[in-house]
C-alpha cells in the first residue's frame, strides 16, 4: 500500500499519506468474495485483487481539506462530480477534457468562496473529473516497484479500476472483464457507504445506513451499471455474515442489533 503515498508538491520532504488505504483493503477483500462466488478462477482472482487494491490510485496526493472544499461546493451547486455525468450535462465538452472545462466554468466562483485555485488545487479537480489521465500518471510513476516485486500487470487490470467513472471504456470488454469491474464498482460503493471517514471527509455525509447503500446499488442497477448477478451475489454474502466484520471495520463500531437483522433478511429476500 505504500504505492499510495505521494510526496507534497507543495512541502519539500512532506509524504502525503495514502487516503484511507484500508477502505482499498476492505473494498479488495470484498471483491474476492464476490468474484469468487460468481465462478470467477482462482490465478484471475489474485491479480483482480491487486486490481482492487491499487482502485483509488488515482487519487493518490488527495488532499483532504481542498479536495472537501471544492467538492462540498460543487455539491451544494449541484455541479455533476463524476466525468459521465459531466458529459451529460455539457456534451460540447471535448472527450477527456472534464476537468479543463470545469476549471474554466468555475475557477472564479471558488476563488469568490475562498478557495485559492492553484495548480494543486487543480490536482483535486483532476482526481474526479479526470481521473483517467491521473490513474494513468500514477501507475506509470509506480510500474517499476511492481515489475519488482513480480506483480504482473495486465490491460484489463486498468480497465477494471476505471469503470465505475468511464463505463464507456468497456463496451467491448470481454463479459468476465466487465463482470469483475461491476464488482468492484458494487463492493467499493458498499464500503463507501459504511466508512464513517469517508462519509465525512468525502461525500459530506454524516450518517451510515445500509439501507441506503442497497439503494444506491439499485440506483446504479437502474442505470445499467451493474449486473443482477453482481447484486444478488454481494446480497447474498452480506445476508450470510461474510461481510459483517468488514462493515464494523468500515464504521469503526459493532453494527446494531437492527442492522444485524437487516443483513440477515437479506438472505430471506427482503430489502
Amino acid at each position: 500500500m505504500r504505492l499510495y503515498d505521494y510526496p507534497h508538491p507543495l512541502k519539500p520532504g512532506v509524504v502525503i499519506r495514502g487516503y484511507d488505504r484500508p477502505h482499498a483493503v476492505r473494498t479488495a477483500r470484498m471483491c474476492a468474495a464476490v468474484a469468487t462466488r460468481l465462478g470467477h478462477p482462482g490465478e484471475r482472482v489474485c491479480s483482480y485483487q491487486i486490481a482492487c487494491l491499487l482502485h483509488d490510485l488515482g487519487r493518490a496526493g488527495l488532499d483532504r481539506r481542498l479536495f472537501g472544499k471544492i467538492w462540498s461546493w460543487a455539491k451544494q451547486h449541484h455541479i455533476p462530480t463524476r466525468p459521465r455525468e459531466w458529459r451529460a450535462l455539457h456534451p460540447n465538452t471535448k472527450y477527456g477534457r472534464e476537468t479543463e472545462a470545469f476549471l474554466s466554468l468555475y475557477r472564479r466562483d471558488l476563488e469568490a468562496a475562498g478557495i485559492t485555485m492553484d495548480r494543486w488545487a487543480a490536482e483535486q479537480v483532476e482526481m474526479r473529473l479526470g481521473y483517467a489521465r491521473r490513474l494513468a500518471r500514477r501507475l506509470r510513476a509506480v510500474r517499476p516497484a511492481m515489475n519488482e516485486w513480480g506483480i504482473v500487470w495486465a490491460p484489463w487490470m486498468q480497465l477494471v479500476m476505471l469503470y465505475y467513472y468511464y463505463p464507456e471504456r468497456l463496451t467491448s470488454a470481454e463479459p468476465w472483464v466487465k463482470q469483475l469491474a461491476e464488482i468492484l464498482v458494487a463492493c467499493e460503493q458498499f464500503e463507501a457507504y459504511s466508512n464513517r471517514q469517508r462519509g465525512r471527509d468525502y461525500y459530506v455525509r454524516d450518517k451510515e445506513t445500509l439501507a441506503e447503500a442497497f439503494a444506491y446499488l439499485g440506483a446504479l442497477s437502474g442505470e445499467g451499471i451493474l449486473s443482477d448477478d453482481v447484486v444478488q451475489a454481494l446480497r447474498r454474502l452480506a445476508g450470510e455474515g461474510t461481510f459483517d466484520s468488514i462493515l464494523e471495520e468500515a464504521r469503526g463500531c459493532p453494527l446494531s442489533k437492527t442492522e444485524r437483522q437487516y443483513l440477515r433478511g437479506l438472505v430471506l429476500g427482503g430489502t
